[in-house]
């Protein structure tokens, strides 16, 4: 396997509202898994094809270190073997994953995220969208929770190609990661139960559309979980950064958590509660083995973890939930 197989995810929205997407899915993903896109691709692809054929023992998805097989199953040389594969595809920013007794140590204890919202939420056969979703991480841990079917979607090849070797361990479970956009699936027709939207907004100039785009995928009695930046201050606070953030690019809007309850409002989502406010530490998101580039501890004021090197406030995450 060098690529992603989606024919199973094909089949799954064949049984469901959204009977209609396999066909228009298609070409959209093999344009986006073109190697000519992308200078890594065919490199990639290799690695994925020379992943061992290994079937894990157990799988167990509750964990906050998903746990794939035991360490036990591979000698010490087929361990630093996969170790190299695996780096291929650095940086790796979400998780961490527990891979045949390796500890894939992500940039983000995504974990930590998780562990604020899942009692908040009733996931069991749950339909879910996951926007943004990276490598997968979360929409793992959701099937564990109980959800029947998650589609992530997530443009980035490199995090699609994690997923993939992910997935020629986990095996065939009802996780899928898109190589695509919100923008590039096909019009919204409420076929989700659930959707996410995590550490997107602030990159979007509309966030009113965005949340728009996000409601027209939800069904009957939905739910919007959507976390983001956000500052201190009242309603119609918003920082819009000239520049960086964070040393972040295209970072557009960061609201204060009244202005983003006020957004999901007029987007037409009702019982808009805010079940998490955090600051991001440097044990939360930092530089590791797997991603050695740099992180959170160089994009804060030297000596002062409550603004960033631009001299804005220093990373706050929320959590806000709607109803459809």
């Amino acid at each position: 396997m060098s690529d992603p197989d989606y024919e199973a995810l094909y089949s799954a929205l064949a049984k469901t509202p959204l009977s209609h997407w396999p066909n228009r899915l298609r070409s959209k993903v093999e344009v986006a898994l073109d190697p000519a896109r992308h200078g890594n691709l065919r490199a990639w692809q290799t690695v994925l094809g020379d992943l061992p054929g290994i079937t894990p023992s157990s799988v167990d998805l509750t964990a906050d270190c998903p746990r794939i097989g035991d360490s036990n199953q591979l000698s010490s040389e087929e361990r630093e073997r996969l170790v190299g594969q695996l780096k291929a595809f650095h940086p790796w920013r979400k998780g961490p994953f527990c891979l045949f007794g390796i500890h894939l140590d992500t940039e983000w204890r995504s974990d930590w995220k998780w562990n604020r919202l899942r009692d908040t939420l009733d996931l069991k056969g749950k339909r879910i969208l996951d926007v943004g979703c990276g490598n997968g991480y979360y929409g793992w841990r959701m099937l564990g929770d109980g959800a029947d079917l998650v589609v992530g979607v997530d443009p980035t090849l490199r995090f699609v190609m994690q997923y993939a070797a992910l997935t020629r361990f986990v095996g065939p479970l009802a996780n899928y990661v898109l190589p695509l956009r919100l923008e590039d699936l096909p019009e919204g027709n409420g076929g989700f139960d659930t959707v996410f939207s995590m550490g997107v907004l602030y990159h979007r100039r509309n966030p009113l559309e965005h949340l728009a785009q996000l409601k027209a995928h939800l069904g009957k009695d939905g739910q919007l979980v959507l976390e983001t930046l956000v500052i201190e201050g009242e309603t119609n606070s918003v920082l819009v950064p000239e520049g960086r953030y964070a040393k972040m690019r295209n970072v557009w809007n960061i609201p204060s958590v009244a202005t983003l309850e006020g957004w999901m409002r007029e987007a037409g989502l009702r019982d808009v509660h805010t079940v998490d406010v955090t600051p991001t530490t440097v044990e939360e998101q930092r530089p590791t083995e797997w991603m050695t580039f740099h992180s959170l501890p160089h994009f804060l004021e030297p000596g002062n973890p409550k603004r960033t090197v631009e001299g804005h406030p220093a990373p706050v995450r929320a959590v806000v939930i709607g109803d459809l």
